[in-house]
């Protein structure tokens, strides 16, 4: 008999799936069911029904595509964000196209994979924005930094004035989540444990007001904080 006292294991993720095409919903639903800790919830056809979705099941995790009829992906997102929802999107596509990704992670998303990610990463993905970590392709997230660095936005004046909020080490965290360092890096240049980035991480998320390490990779550029974007 096990103890009273012993720990329930954790709840399983639950996944709201997004995409206007039913072999699409249905390749994921068989990617993600076979994993433990995993469950789907739901499916949506298009945006519209993502966002009604999304506010009666409450996901874990929306798997959302970009391009769809009646509301795109994007508007979508933008709605469950705004309605306060905990869920983190991630959004999917074929198109590996900046003003998709800029605009995806502006309205609120966490996250950002092309369709044909092999189902290991989408998986490890979708737990790991659950976590709290943000989830980038390697190449979207190279082309993010770049583009930013030949096309600077003006600065937010008032979101770079709340950057005082920040102590040094909080401020030197922003930098490196922008060069988009995982924990580990993070904690080898700065010779201290995970644990303490981590304690760093969320105390900058908190200052600032941002959902998540990809709002912060974000909020970074358009305060030219980031290295090689400074004002």
């Amino acid at each position: 008999m096990s103890s009273p006292t012993a720990a329930r294991p954790p709840e399983p993720i639950s996944v709201l799936v997004v995409d206007d095409q039913a072999l699409v919903r249905a390749g994921f639903r068989l990617i993600l069911e076979i994993e433990p800790d995993i469950t789907v919830v739901g499916e949506a056809a298009d945006g519209a029904q993502a966002v009604l979705q999304a506010a009666a099941l409450r996901p874990d995790v929306v798997l959302m595509d970009v391009r769809m009829p009646v509301v795109d992906g994007i508007a979508a997102t933008r709605q469950i964000v705004a309605s306060g929802s905990g869920a983190r999107v991630v959004m999917l596509t074929t198109f590996d196209m900046d003003e998709f990704v800029f605009a995806a992670l502006r309205a609120g998303a966490s996250g950002f994979l092309l369709k044909d990610v092999q189902p290991e990463l989408l998986v490890s993905g979708i737990r790991a924005v659950r976590a709290g970590e943000s989830l980038l392709a390697p190449t979207v997230t190279r082309r993010m930094i770049e583009l930013f660095l030949q096309r600077p936005r003006p600065v937010d004046v008032q979101a770079r004035a709340n950057l005082a909020t920040l102590t040094p080490r909080e401020y030197e965290t922003l930098r490196m989540l922008a060069r988009g360092l995982t924990n580990a890096e993070m904690a080898a240049e700065m010779f201290v444990s995970e644990t303490t980035v981590k304690t760093h991480v969320g105390r900058v998320l908190m200052k600032l007001a941002l959902r998540d390490r990809v709002q912060a990779v974000i909020y970074a550029y358009e305060t030219g904080v980031a290295p090689g974007h400074d004002v």
